[in-house]
C-alpha cells in the first residue's frame, strides 16, 4: 500500500483536504491537482487542521479542468484517481454552459488521462443532485438505481453533476472498458472546515447561524470525514468497481432544526429561527435569483438511502447531528461565526 500513488484532483477544496489527510494517515502516497502552486503552503495548513502532518510528502501539480494541460503529467505512475474537483457557481451563471461543460469535459479529461497512463480504478465524486431531482419526492428513498430527470427544468448546478456523472459512464462502457470507475454520490456535505474558503454547504451552516428566519426547506447531511472515508473504500474494494454509491446519513432535517443543531452547538440554542412563510419567499423570489431557486423546493422532503455502502462496503458513518456539530465548532475555531 505504501508503493500506491493516489491522485486527489481538487485539493485545496473541502472534501480535497480531507480526503488528502486520510490517505496520507493510511501510508499512501498523495499527489494532488491544483490551479496554481501558490495554494501550497494554504493546503499544509488545512491538513494541519484536519489533524494529518502538514510537513508530509505531497506532489502537486497544476492542472485545470479546463484545460488539457498538465493531466498526462498528474496521472503518470498513478495507481488510484479519486476525481473530486467540480466548478461549482459561487452566483447563479449566465448560462447553464457556463457550469455544465467544465464539469463534464473535465471528468473527461481526467478519465482519459487515466486511460492513457494505465490507471486501475477512478472514484469520481457525484452528487445526490445526479440521482434525486426532477421528480417529486415520495415515501420511498432515493437510491442508486435513480437518476435525476434531465426533461425536468432544473438549475445549472444539479444539471451540471447529471450530465457529467451520465458522461463518465459513457465514456467508460464505450471508449475505456478495462478501466475501472466508481462513483461516489454525497447529499450535502457538513463537518468541520479547514480554512475560511468555505464550501457552499458549510456556507449554508454559517447563514443558518444568524438568520432571523429560514425558509420551508429540508436537508439531508453527511460528514467530510465520512465522504472521504467512503471514497477510499470505493477506491479499494473489489466489489466496488461499476458502482454508485450514495453518502447520506440520517433523516432529512427541517432547515429550523438544523440551524437549533448548529446554534446550540456553540451555545447559542436560545435564537432558534422561525420558519419563514412560503409567500414571503415567493415574493422575495421576484427580485432575488437566491430566492427564486428556493420556490420550487419549498416544502419537499428527498429521503435518501446509504444501504448498499453500509453493506457492501462496511461504512459506518457519523450521525447527521454530529457532522452538524462538528460544523459549527469548526467555524467557531476559525472565527468565522
Amino acid at each position: 500500500m505504501a508503493q500506491d500513488l493516489v491522485l486527489v484532483t481538487g485539493g485545496t477544496g473541502f472534501l480535497g483536504t480531507h480526503l488528502i489527510a486520510q490517505l496520507t494517515a493510511q501510508g499512501y502516497r498523495v499527489r494532488t491537482s491544483v490551479r496554481s502552486l501558490d495554494r501550497e503552503v494554504e493546503i499544509r495548513e488545512s491538513l494541519g487542521r484536519a489533524g494529518a502532518d502538514p510537513q508530509v510528502d505531497l506532489d502537486l501539480v497544476v492542472a485545470d479542468l479546463s484545460s488539457n494541460d498538465g493531466w498526462a503529467g498528474a496521472t503518470d505512475d498513478v495507481r488510484f484517481v479519486l476525481h473530486v474537483a467540480s466548478p461549482f457557481p459561487p452566483a447563479v451563471p449566465e448560462s447553464d454552459d457556463d457550469v455544465i461543460v467544465p464539469a463534464r469535459d473535465g471528468a473527461l479529461r481526467v478519465l482519459r488521462a487515466a486511460r492513457h497512463s494505465g490507471v486501475e480504478r477512478v472514484v469520481m465524486t457525484s452528487s445526490f443532485a445526479a440521482v434525486g431531482y426532477g421528480h417529486e419526492p415520495t415515501d420511498r428513498p432515493f437510491t442508486e438505481e435513480d437518476w435525476t430527470n434531465l426533461d425536468a427544468p432544473l438549475g445549472a448546478y444539479i444539471r451540471s453533476k447529471a450530465v457529467a456523472e451520465r458522461a463518465a459512464w459513457d465514456f467508460i462502457d464505450d471508449e475505456a472498458p478495462s478501466l475501472e470507475l466508481a462513483v461516489v454520490n454525497p447529499v450535502g456535505i457538513f463537518g468541520p472546515p479547514l480554512s475560511a474558503d468555505l464550501s457552499s454547504s458549510v456556507q449554508l451552516a454559517q447563514q443558518l447561524l444568524s438568520l432571523p428566519a429560514v425558509p420551508r426547506l429540508a436537508t439531508t447531511v453527511v460528514d467530510v470525514r465520512d465522504v472521504a472515508d467512503l471514497h477510499i473504500r470505493a477506491m479499494t474494494h473489489t466489489g466496488a468497481a461499476g458502482q454508485r454509491f450514495l453518502a447520506s446519513t440520517g433523516e432529512p432535517l427541517p432547515f429550523g432544526e438544523v440551524a437549533e443543531i448548529l446554534r446550540t452547538a456553540i451555545g447559542r440554542g436560545d435564537s432558534v429561527p422561525p420558519t419563514l412563510p412560503d409567500e414571503v419567499v415567493r415574493e422575495g423570489a421576484k427580485t432575488d435569483p437566491g430566492m427564486a431557486n428556493m420556490v420550487g423546493e419549498l416544502g419537499k422532503v428527498r429521503r435518501v438511502s446509504s444501504d448498499k455502502a453500509r453493506t457492501l462496503l462496511g461504512w459506518q458513518p457519523r450521525s447527521n447531528v454530529d457532522a452538524l456539530r462538528a460544523t459549527a465548532i469548526g467555524l467557531k475555531d476559525l472565527g468565522l461565526v
